[in-house]
């Protein structure tokens, strides 16, 4: 190997990604291996944007959210100019080795650049969507559900006071992880999930059922990629294309709010969490876990497993095929929606 280890976060920024880089520095270290930390994801590696990184840079680093190389959705891939830009910095920077941070569409990247054009790559897994294959959990999870469950406690208690539908979409691109594990926690009444596509009219049967029986309040958590089943989809072609737009999904929730009002006649408001899931100080959970990846990480470069991720299986640190997890995406445990589905109603 030669002589430097780069490091790079691309994608959403999470809880935890500033954890994982202190990992990184502080074992290759030991080894006496220093490390670059290249700025904004893969654009850095194209503009040639990299820096040391020592002991003192990341010392305290743990417990700071967002990420201090900054991160961008720069895709490597889309042109020769580019792959002919990242192969001059490498040799220019002595690059031996390059540990890649981020969710499935930059380590689908990682996967290809190791593939296909023969760089030494390592990734480690991260999302607050908990949607990657091959590992039990990202870290940026944790800390989003424990936020989106606090806001659902405080929820609670105005949806009682109102006699209202309090309807709390949340994040969840193509995965309703955050979802279910914030609505078992926060206790909430209906959880809509992408992987379940769901009818209005169900939906409105069970809130006017705990009217009726004197429960005039209720909590329902929305995936933001939630969506109508087909047998009963109410949105216009202008709405879907707004809402499921890939780059901004967002709104389901309030017309969710609006058609219980319309067809039960009773109050619903709607709270949109967005960013403040992926933003501020990761729980120690996931300052824990990217800690050990982070670790992990250096470990493998080390020992030239190269082509792999380090995942969490169970509670161990594992290696994992790149190429099984690029363009996937883990769905939601049946087993554990059956669970939430216990409590509906």
């Amino acid at each position: 190997m030669e002589k430097y280890i780069g490091v790079l976060t691309g994608g959403g920024d999470c809880p935890g990604l500033n954890a994982a880089i202190r990992g990184v520095v502080r074992r290759a270290l030991i080894e006496d291996i220093p490390v670059l930390g290249i700025r904004a994801g893969w654009q850095g590696l194209i503009d040639g944007r990299l820096e040391p990184l020592t002991r003192y840079s990341v010392a305290g680093m743990q417990y700071r959210g967002g990420t201090m190389l900054g991160t961008s959705r720069c895709n490597p891939l889309t042109g020769e100019e580019s792959l002919q830009r990242i192969q001059h910095n490498w040799r220019k920077f002595g690059l031996g080795a390059l540990i890649v941070v981020g969710g499935n569409g930059t380590l689908s990247c990682a996967s290809t650049m190791y593939a296909q054009h023969g760089y030494s790559i390592v990734g480690i897994p991260k999302t607050i969507d908990n949607d990657v294959p091959g590992t039990d959990y990202t870290f940026g999870f944790d800390t989003a559900v424990s936020i989106a469950t606090e806001a659902i406690d405080r929820l609670h208690t105005t949806a009682e006071a109102h006699h209202r539908v309090m309807v709390v979409e949340v994040m969840g691109r193509h995965s309703g992880w955050i979802a279910t594990f914030a609505g078992i926690a926060g206790g909430a009444d209906l959880i809509l999930i992408p992987e379940r596509p769901f009818r209005l009219s169900e939906i409105c049967e069970m809130l006017q059922k705990r009217r009726e029986e004197g429960r005039p309040f209720s909590i329902v958590v929305v995936a933001e990629d939630s969506r109508p089943h087909p047998d009963e989809d109410f949105l216009t072609p202008e709405q879907r294309k707004r809402i499921y737009h890939e780059e901004h999904i967002g709104g389901i929730g309030q017309l969710v709010a609006r058609k219980i009002e319309e067809r039960i006649n009773i109050s619903a408001r709607v709270t949109v969490l967005g960013y403040i899931q992926r933003g501020g100080t990761p729980t120690a959970y996931d300052r824990v876990l990217a800690t050990r990846l982070g670790v992990h990480a250096v470990e493998m470069v080390t020992r030239g497993q190269f082509g792999m991720m380090a995942s969490l299986s169970g509670t161990r640190i594992v290696e994992f095929p790149l190429d099984q997890m690029a363009n996937r995406s883990k769905t939601v445990d049946p087993e554990l929606f059956r669970t939430a589905e216990v409590f509906f109603g």
